[in-house]
């Protein structure tokens, strides 16, 4: 059908096919090159991945900072700003051959000097990333692009761990030039830059000019809107307001609608939900008790009611996309008559009483009511309480909790998802849990680099683990955006973080 545009034109007749031509062609740029606009359930903190602990700032991130190396849609480590790389025999010496004619968006010069800074600055002592890269001993600068890096030790995960954000460049120009507020000023060297955000409301980013991937980015901006609500969210994406989201409704899963202009991207994670208990005080310091309640919960039951089947019950960190998922993966039966005599073993026999704090979405409010249900017929009594994310993080670093439920958006190395979890003082160890037996088995999976042997010190860690219980593992997160059907070149990768470069509309 013929749009009223087309039939009101009238093509004055001294314009030739060629002029008419560029005329259409110049009329459909708007339609190639437009903006995406994408949901997050939540405000991202600070901009610099130095300082970051939340998922919807890696989805940020992802715009502005190209890592070193990345993830392809298998989750395989491919070349992405370290266009190759090679490992010594003895797994301690890694030489990164960077892309050359990289610049910042500021004009700085990306090179092995950059990279150099980028380390140093993620090994200092307020950096959230010195954990990840405390095995580095010594960064050398062997030409402009071409760096060396010495390990203490061997060390699995360290590729793996530079697909995220200890892997992302900052500019130094800019880091020395904003001190304290480069979390308000990024600067990468990514396919968009920063211009603007409304805090609580949108982060506005536009196209890079100068970007180094040719016929990289597609759109022309990318403007990322607040919206805590899912469901304020699906309305958006149903009406045209947004393009992605980067949640979506469980129950809407199964209900689209005949000729509904978006589609969902439904396909599994790395990550996993679930909360921590606190071992360090009362009721939790006994296992049986911790045992107790692990074992009252039907996971299958809130796979179905709650998450409607988007998500694979669980009992370990290890999902099946990773080579250590193994056995005790398997949730366990729900069993009351042995919660009862743990219960009793321990001196809780009458029962007792426990705080389960929680985020403030629905679902996982759904979770905790589901939990107070199927805990109440062993005498114990949950009282749930809603925080922010950055509430329930300081606390769960202050150990002033009794019951955590924090999750984990997953990451591609076993090692990421576990490591600081489970060993003693791990810093996402807030269960305040540790044992030496759990500590050497992951110390020996990180220094050993056969996939087969990493997995049986694995199996034999989540032995300990299932029984010990310092987290309640409830299931595996899928992917789970909304995506307008005009939206091209999207591309999913299992550590679910929308890449923006391809995408256009």
């Amino acid at each position: 059908m013929t749009s009223p545009f087309f039939r009101q034109f009238t093509l004055p007749q001294h314009l030739s096919r060629l002029a008419v031509a560029g005329l259409f062609s110049a009329l459909s740029v708007p339609v190639l090159a437009a903006t995406i606009n994408i949901s997050l359930d939540d405000d991202p903190g600070k901009l610099d991945p130095t300082q970051s602990s939340m998922i919807v700032e890696r989805i940020v991130y992802q715009s502005i900072f190209d890592k070193l190396v990345d993830l392809d849609e298998n989750g395989k480590i491919i070349p992405m700003l370290a266009q190759r790389w090679t490992i010594s025999d003895d797994q301690k010496t890694y030489t990164l051959y960077l892309q050359k004619g990289v610049k910042f968006q500021d004009g700085t010069p990306f090179n092995a000097k950059a990279v150099e800074f980028n380390f140093l600055r993620g090994q200092e002592k307020n950096s959230l990333r010195r954990n990840d890269l405390k095995y580095i001993k010594q960064v050398t600068v062997v030409d402009d692009n071409t760096v060396k890096i010495e390990l203490t030790a061997p060390f699995a995960p360290f590729l793996s761990i530079l697909t995220d954000r200890a892997g992302m460049m900052s500019s130094p120009t800019a880091v020395k030039k904003f001190g304290e507020d480069y979390v308000n000023n990024p600067v990468g060297t990514g396919p968009f830059i920063y211009r603007s955000r409304l805090k609580g409301a949108s982060i506005t980013l536009e196209k890079n000019p100068h970007y180094w991937q040719a016929g990289l980015p597609k759109a022309d901006g990318v403007v990322y809107k607040i919206m805590n609500d899912v469901n304020v969210a699906f309305n958006n994406l149903r009406s045209g307001q947004v393009d992605i989201t980067n949640r979506f409704p469980y129950k809407e899963i199964t209900n689209i609608e005949a000729g509904a202009k978006y589609t969902v991207i439904n396909k599994p994670s790395l990550g996993f939900r679930g909360f921590y208990l606190n071992t360090s005080k009362p009721p939790f310091d006994k296992k049986e008790v911790r045992e107790a309640v692990d074992i009252l919960i039907d996971r299958n039951a809130i796979a179905k009611v709650v998450y409607n089947g988007a998500v694979a019950a669980s009992h370990s960190p290890f999902s099946k996309a990773q080579f250590a998922h193994g056995e005790a993966d398997a949730p366990p039966k729900v069993d009351l008559a042995r919660a009862k005599a743990l219960l009793k073993e321990a001196g809780k026999e009458g029962g007792f009483s426990f705080k389960l704090t929680l985020p403030t979405t629905p679902y996982e409010l759904q979770v905790g009511q589901m939990i107070q249900g199927m805990l109440r017929p062993a005498g114990i009594t949950v009282t749930l309480e809603k925080a922010e994310l950055a509430t329930q993080i300081e606390s769960g670093k202050a150990g002033t909790y009794e019951a955590l439920f924090v999750g984990w958006s997953g990451r591609p190395d076993p090692d990421q998802n576990v490591y600081d979890f489970a060993v003693t003082n791990g810093s996402l160890n807030y269960a305040k849990f540790g044992t030496k037996a759990v500590d050497d088995l992951l110390q020996q999976a990180r220094l050993e680099n056969n996939d087969a042997k990493r997995k049986v010190a694995y199996d034999q860690a989540m032995q300990i683990l299932v029984k010990e219980v310092p987290y309640v593992y409830l299931n595996h997160d899928n992917v789970l955006f909304g995506i307008a059907k005009s939206v091209k070149g999207f591309k999913y990768v299992p550590d679910g973080v929308i890449r923006t470069a391809t995408l256009t509309k």
